[in-house]
């Protein structure tokens, strides 16, 4: 579900790597149930009401969850993940986290000022320094579904974590 440009030489304001954290099989499940308690709601009115209300109810619970879906991507000059921008040069050590490790990163290891696009539903994280003096955050900390490929887009990791598969 997430997608995955590779670089391309001939522009540099291209993305070397773009993903899109979209919701889980069970994200969409649950909009669909909600969506079904609305039949509920309505039918004693009408089922023609409780139907109009299911639909409604679906298109407004997915539009507002693929407008809420956040993108990382990377450019030859620019990071940006979700609302946030910064330029390649202040990205710093990148490290990436798996299973414990990155529940931790998410939880008692988390710095107050590191800015944040977690999702619940995508379980390792990458962990990406922020070199700039003008800046006070000192990390970024991202959902990735591909967290090698993220880290190999912004120059490598530094230190991975522990890779499931091992």
């Amino acid at each position: 579900m997430s997608s995955q440009t590779p670089q391309s030489a001939t522009s540099p304001s291209t993305a070397s790597y773009t993903e899109k954290l979209w919701p889980n099989f069970w994200g969409w499940v649950i909009v669909v149930g909600l969506s079904a308690a609305a039949i509920l709601i309505f039918i004693p009115i009408s089922p023609t009401a409780g139907y109009v209300a299911f639909f409604v109810m679906l298109l407004i619970q997915a539009a507002l969850l693929i407008a809420s879906t956040p993108t990382i991507a990377v450019t030859a000059d620019t990071l940006r993940v979700g609302r946030a921008q910064i330029e390649r040069q202040y990205v710093g050590d990148v490290s990436i986290y798996y299973g414990e490790e990155a529940t931790e990163q998410r939880g008692i290891k988390l710095n107050g000022l590191a800015y944040l696009c977690i999702r619940g539903w995508v379980k390792p994280v990458v962990r990406i320094e922020i070199t700039d003096p003008d800046d006070r955050t000192p990390y970024w900390l991202t959902s990735s579904r591909h967290p090698e490929h993220l880290a190999a887009a912004l120059g490598g990791a530094t230190r991975p974590g522990t890779d499931p598969a091992n």
